[in-house]
């Protein structure tokens, strides 16, 4: 079956993409569980007070995340051409649903990017780059709850509006083009007045 055939599109491209697209949810779960955690540490000696926070994992499940659905975005943008290069697409409904699927693909995709990019680099930067404070009242920052959520919710519609727009570029793909009409056998005569 090729990748193109019969209207339906490649079954290995509908299972990649929703492959990659669910290991990238499940990565941004594992992040939003993993998230590092920090507490205060005041150092007797010195009198100095730190933030030590827990584990950096978070930041790799994000980053796991953030690769994995560029990998299932870009699986599918290449297949289709990134829908203005390749054949043309088929007047009709099946080209305004796959613009319409593309679009919105592309702009849950940027916001899904946007979540799981931002929590991993605010989560490393909270891990790693944190060190002494010397003022009296302060608290240890971390990331807020529901950043790596945001982004796994966001991963789950590009999964499914990239499905969708998979499926309907596909239907206008392989759709014949209607022909012209055979001007010789036209039924209205256009004879010139002499």
């Amino acid at each position: 079956m090729g990748v193109l055939g019969e209207g339906r599109g490649s079954t290995l491209v509908h299972l990649l993409v929703v492959v990659l697209s669910l290991v990238a949810f499940g990565f941004a779960i594992a992040a939003e569980r993993q998230r590092s955690v920090g507490s205060m540490f005041r150092d007797e000696r010195t009198n100095e007070t730190y933030c030590i926070y827990s584990s950096d994992v978070a930041t790799g499940y994000g980053v796991g995340s953030f690769l994995f659905l560029l990998s299932s975005e870009s699986l599918l943008m290449g297949v289709t051409k990134c829908l203005c290069f390749g054949r043309p697409l088929t007047p009709g409904g099946d080209r305004a649903w796959s613009i319409i699927y593309f679009v919105s693909s592309w702009v849950t995709f940027l916001v899904a990017e946007a979540c799981l990019i931002a929590g991993a680099t605010k989560n490393a930067y909270h891990t790693k780059y944190r060190g002494m404070i010397y003022a009296q009242n302060f608290s240890c920052e971390t990331l807020r709850k529901g950043v790596f959520v945001a982004g796994a919710v966001f991963v789950v519609a590009t999964m499914i509006l990239n499905v969708y727009y998979y499926m309907y570029f596909t239907k206008s793909t392989s759709t014949p083009a209607t022909h012209k009409a055979n001007r010789t056998s036209s039924t209205v005569g256009m004879t010139g007045y002499a």
